[in-house]
């Protein structure tokens, strides 16, 4: 998964392949969304996931690279990447404030490789927060 990958780097961890270093030389962009659930069930979050991945390969933007979800289903973290976050965004942006099953979602953009410390990032919050 790239986000274990980003976090490796970002501390240090481990060598890294030449297929790493290769990606790491492209330039590459982030979405990252971090959202409550609050609920035990993901059935219809695993929905919204299916149709989010679906949008982000056809309109050809980048790719969603997985989730990070509480057992307990009280929040969770989305991963996107390509060429250019606000493409991405674009595409991301009218799902979340769509989506009946997140609550109190952050995006971070972040404009630059996470092994980069001067990559700029972005935060937005989208809709209402529930406390």
């Amino acid at each position: 998964m790239r986000f274990l990958r980003d976090l490796a780097a970002r501390f240090g961890i481990g060598g890294g392949s030449s297929r790493d270093k290769a990606a790491a030389a492209k330039h590459e962009e982030a979405v990252i969304v971090h959202f409550d659930h609050g609920q035990a069930d993901w059935s219809a979050f695993f929905e919204f996931e299916t149709e989010l991945e679906h949008a982000i390969a056809k309109a050809a933007v980048g790719e969603y690279d997985g989730n990070e979800l509480a057992v307990d289903g009280s929040d969770g973290s989305l991963y996107i990447y390509g060429p250019d976050a606000d493409a991405l965004y674009a595409i991301v942006e009218p799902r979340l404030l769509s989506a009946t099953c997140l609550k109190n979602v952050v995006v971070t953009l972040r404009y630059g490789a996470a092994t980069d410390p001067a990559a700029r990032e972005k935060e937005v919050r989208l809709g209402p927060s529930e406390g």
